[in-house]
Order: structure tokens, then C-alpha cells, then sequence
């Protein structure tokens, strides 16, 4: 009888390899320098429907030896980016929005239902298409794992078909009903929240794993959420929050008193806010690409980090404040405008984003973790701030989307 052996994949002479083990190497990002990464299953496709998940079996010198080799000539070599909060099912641009927003209109999140009013009308066929571009996009960009909500359906049948959609790319799906008031609900928002926690939700729980609202002024207010978090939490879905990003409000302890996986944007943030998610395993999601585009202040993560809470950032990728699938743009806004270093900027890209979507397996690169590898144009990662906007990542080696 003939026993297949899984094809090995190694990437050798790796100049810097960030590892996020601190066991294995030097610092916090586990360091370790002249080495090569052995990766199972290491070249099954770049889909997110590849067969089997390629996984790291050895992590070393260079000179390993391995069915297939990729020289990495030096340069750096980074786990895959996670990219824990996105938005990617929708239709249409808000590009008008944007300049109107750059000649000093305000944000104040209303474009929400012009895009709704795009997605209703696009055939499931066309959203398929526009996710798989903004997808190969991140894909390019060094991302490997991404999160991908609805919320830009607003009503039963197309909230299911945004999850739909989405679930054929990864498995880190998050229902979003609780996005934005549709315009034929205006005054009756207590008619809408019972709709979300309801028939929505009742429709669109097989297609997600995760239920999420918009706590802010102008959106749902903290009661209004803590009913759609406790219909998801009922329905069997993990919890995530949008809170505190265009001012002060009750989304940071909300989402820490509920449990929640990770609070997303963090804008606006108290000293008491700062507390609770340091005393909790709630994430501290940062969205530094959506502070740019709506110009709102960029928050201090150093208030966050030395307090002793964990930091996330994603890209928040939609049409209308935050329209961009790079992470590499927010390391270096991170970097320059929000107090962090390279390292935490890194680590907040990658494990930080894992810890957001509650997984061990992903945003490091150890042996039994996940084989999602971003191999830079570049010999350190630092040059991800140093050159912001040049496109650094020579190669992503494992499946966008979580699987």
C-alpha cells in the first residue's frame, strides 16, 4: 500500500523572520535571524479554498531541505497579515464623499445608506465579483486571514446574501445588521432593532460566525446594541462592537461588559475606558486608515499599550472612511501618528488581529501554527513605516481568509 506524504515547502536564507515566539527567538517578535521556515502543504493554491491548510513544521537555520525552495535572499519574513475588521460586501464608490470630507465636510457616517441603496440593486453575481478583486487586492498586500461583516443590506434578504457572499472566502463572518437605520425605518428605530434581533438575525446566523452593531450617536445607542448582542450571544455567535469613534460614548465598556471579542475604532477613549480593556480580554481594535480618511484625531495606543491592554489594527476597508485594503499603510500610520513602535505596530497587525478574532492558530510563525507567510521586498521590517506607500511585500504564501 502507498502512503501519500504531504509536500513540504522551505523558505531559506531568510534574513530577519518574525516569528511572534518569543521562545524561539529575540524580543517580544521572537527574532530570529539567518533562518529558514519549513511549511506543510506549503504551496496548495493562494484561494481561500485550498484543500488543506498549510502549516509550519519547522522554524530554524537556513539550510533546511524540503520538496520545494523559495530563497528569500536575505530579506524579511513576516506571518500573514490579519486583517480582524472589514467590510468588502458592497456596491458602488463614495469617492464624491471623500473629496466633499477633504474641503471640510464632517463624517458623520450617513453615507452608509448610499451605499445600501447600491448593494440592494447589484445582482449576487456582481457583489461575487467586486469581493474577489478587493480580496486579491489584500491578497497582494501581504494579507492572509480577514474578517468580512454584512451590513451594507439593511434588510432580511440582503444581509443573508452579503453573508453569502462572504462565507465563500472565509469562515470569520460577521452579521451587521445593526449598521445604520435604513432610511424607511426613520423614527422607528425600536421597530428596526426588534427586526435585526428577529427574522434578520434568524436568516443570516448559519452564514456567520459573529454578530457586531454600530454603538455611536447617529447610529444605535447602547441599548440598542446590548440587544443585538444578546439575540447573537443567543443565537450562538461571538460578539464584536464599532464604538467610541467619533467621540466619547458607552461602546468601550459595552462591549467589555458583554464579553465581546474585540471593541473596533477606540477614537475617543476615557481613562476609564483604558481600564476596562486592560482588565478584560477584549481586544482594542485600531482603524488608523479610517481616522485618516474622515479626519478625525488619531488615538494615543501608547495610553493603551503601556496600561497593559491588547492592541489590534485592521484596515476597515469600505466605500466610504476607509476605502483601502492595505495594512502595510496602517503600520505606518500607526507608527507615525499613533505613538507606537514598528515592533507593537507589527505584533498589533498580526497576533493582535488573531487575538481579535479569538484564534491561536494565525499571526505567527511557529511550529503547529498556520503556514500564512509575507516575504518582504525589503531586508528588515521596519521598512514597512520607513517607506510608506512602496509596495514592499514580494510574495504571500497561504490562503486569504481564514481556513
Amino acid at each position: 500500500m502507498t502512503t501519500l506524504r504531504t509536500p513540504t515547502l522551505v523558505i531559506d536564507n531568510i534574513g530577519i523572520l518574525v516569528t511572534n515566539d518569543p521562545t524561539l527567538g529575540e524580543g517580544p517578535l521572537g527574532i530570529v535571524r539567518d533562518a529558514s521556515v519549513v511549511i506543510e502543504n506549503g504551496n496548495p493554491g493562494t484561494g481561500a479554498h485550498a484543500s488543506v491548510s498549510p502549516t509550519v513544521i519547522a522554524v530554524g537555520p537556513s539550510g533546511a531541505v524540503a520538496d520545494e525552495h523559495i530563497d528569500a535572499a536575505g530579506a524579511c519574513v513576516l506571518p500573514g497579515f490579519v486583517d480582524s475588521h472589514t467590510h468588502l460586501v458592497f456596491a458602488g464608490d463614495r469617492a464624491e464623499e471623500f473629496t466633499a470630507r477633504m474641503a471640510g465636510q464632517p463624517y458623520d457616517g450617513g453615507g452608509i445608506r448610499v451605499t445600501t441603496d447600491a448593494t440592494r440593486r447589484s445582482s449576487t453575481g456582481e457583489l461575487d465579483r467586486l469581493v474577489r478583486r478587493r480580496l486579491a487586492e489584500a491578497h497582494r498586500a501581504g494579507t492572509t486571514t480577514i474578517e468580512i461583516k454584512s451590513g451594507y443590506g439593511l434588510n432580511i434578504a440582503d444581509e443573508a446574501r452579503s453573508l453569502q457572499v462572504a462565507e465563500q472566502f472565509t469562515t470569520e463572518t460577521t452579521f451587521l445588521g445593526a449598521h445604520l437605520l435604513p432610511a424607511e425605518y426613520e423614527g422607528r428605530s425600536d421597530e428596526y432593532i426588534d427586526l435585526v434581533c428577529g427574522e434578520m438575525l434568524d436568516a443570516s446566523k448559519a452564514h456567520a460566525k459573529w454578530v457586531d452593531a454600530f454603538c455611536e450617536v447617529g447610529a444605535f445607542d447602547e441599548d440598542e446594541c446590548r440587544a443585538v448582542l444578546d439575540a447573537g450571544r443567543e443565537a450562538g455567535l461571538g460578539l464584536r462592537l464599532h464604538g467610541n469613534q467619533l467621540g466619547m460614548g458607552p461602546g468601550v465598556q459595552l462591549a467589555v461588559e458583554c464579553g465581546c471579542a474585540s471593541v473596533d475604532h477606540c477614537t475617543h477613549l476615557s481613562n476609564a475606558d483604558i481600564e476596562a480593556l486592560a482588565g478584560s480580554d477584549t481586544v482594542a481594535t485600531l482603524l488608523p486608515a479610517a481616522d485618516f480618511s474622515t479626519k478625525q484625531p488619531y488615538i494615543d495606543a501608547r495610553r493603551l499599550i503601556d496600561a497593559g491592554a491588547t492592541v489590534a489594527i485592521a484596515s476597515n476597508c469600505n466605500p466610504g472612511s476607509s476605502y483601502t485594503t492595505s495594512m502595510s499603510f496602517c503600520i505606518a500610520i500607526a507608527v507615525r501618528e499613533m505613538n507606537m513602535t514598528i515592533d507593537e505596530a507589527i505584533q498589533a497587525v498580526t497576533i493582535g488581529g488573531a487575538a481579535a478574532l479569538r484564534r491561536s492558530d494565525i499571526g505567527r510563525l511557529t511550529p503547529g501554527s498556520a503556514g500564512h507567510v509575507v516575504i518582504l521586498d525589503a531586508p528588515s521590517y521596519h521598512h514597512l513605516a520607513y517607506r510608506p506607500g512602496v509596495p514592499l511585500i514580494r510574495e504571500t504564501i497561504g490562503p486569504l481568509g481564514g481556513f
